[in-house]
């Protein structure tokens, strides 16, 4: 009866030994939105159903302690990065981008619409209370030829300048396309003037890009990064990385960060649920790999001190 209890005891150990637990750190999301249909109104009311306090109190019971905000209109992000005692309560730190779209119109249309620039250029010029904007998008080329229109050269040209981010949903064939064009914006300028430039690759494929083809690209361009939001493939059944995603995750552990995409209200309401979805699989890797994708990839690359708690 002993041995037995004996043997019970040591299989008990060897399953725990091995099975993967939570990733239980803080995480970086780097693909939200705060757009018009949530509210960025104070108070909550039947037309307001995400006020500001409602989705700064899902970020910090996920223990999400720094976004990404672009929004349409850039309204919800002025709105956030303007709610400083509420970002402070939270712990949370808002990195604002320029989203390039005023409606939803500006969706299909952005790329051949000069206003689009001017637009761009004057909240540049206005900044927030958390400090300038960092980056560019999220922007959708549904044709990837259209990463060649002036508009889309012009915006890649001005990132690079500035040292501004790009979060861009696009397919394979545009990353090229658009990476194409910071290399002639910087022929003939000093590499040091654009280290802070990055291409975040929203979704790393959305449409399904096969791995093989993801570590191509991010062998080729060293500014490149993945966002893996609503990436197809990426888990399998058990709510772990497939395997050659794992792979890629192992090979560039620099080069990923996690995102919510709350493109809809639903994505709020299911907020905590996508952020443990992240930390199961985020578990399952080396714990120095896992932290990289959930935090330290993107503090680092926009200088957001690690927090305290």
């Amino acid at each position: 009866m002993r041995r037995a209890s004996l043997l019970v005891c040591l299989g008990m150990a060897w399953v725990g030994s091995v099975a993967a637990a939570d990733y239980s750190g803080p995480l970086f999301d780097a693909h939200l939105h705060y757009n018009d249909e949530a509210c960025v109104h104070t108070a909550p009311s039947p037309g307001c159903p995400h006020p500001k306090a409602d989705v700064l109190e899902r970020m910090n019971k996920s223990g999400v302690r720094a976004i990404i905000a672009n929004s349409r209109p850039n309204d919800g992000t002025f709105a956030l990065a303007s709610a400083t005692d509420l970002t402070r309560a939270a712990g949370v730190t808002v990195v604002p981008f320029v989203r390039l779209y005023r409606n939803r119109a500006d969706y299909s249309n952005w790329f051949r619409d000069p206003t689009i620039v001017d637009m761009v250029n004057a909240e540049l010029a206005r900044g927030t209370p958390a400090g300038p904007y960092r980056g560019l998008g999220e922007f959708h080329l549904y044709d990837s030829a259209n990463a060649n229109g002036p508009v889309a050269r012009q915006l890649m040209a001005l990132a690079e300048e500035k040292g501004l981010a790009i979060l861009a949903h696009v397919d394979d064939v545009a990353i090229d396309l658009l990476m194409a064009h910071t290399k002639a914006a910087s022929a003939d300028r000093a590499a040091s003037q654009h280290r802070d430039f990055r291409l975040i690759w929203a979704h790393t494929g959305i449409g399904g890009t096969p791995a093989q083809r993801v570590d191509e690209l991010f062998a080729r361009y060293p500014a490149l990064m993945g966002e893996l939001s609503y990436r197809p493939g990426l888990t399998c059944g058990d709510g772990q990385l497939c395997p050659d995603w794992r792979a890629l995750l192992l090979k560039y552990p620099g080069r990923f960060m996690i995102g919510s995409d709350t493109w809809v209200n639903q994505r709020w309401l299911y907020y905590g649920e996508l952020m443990q979805g992240y930390r199961t699989w985020l578990g399952g890797l080396p714990a120095d790999v896992a932290r990289r994708i959930a935090w330290d990839n993107g503090a680092k690359t926009f200088g957001v001190a690690t927090p305290a708690r």
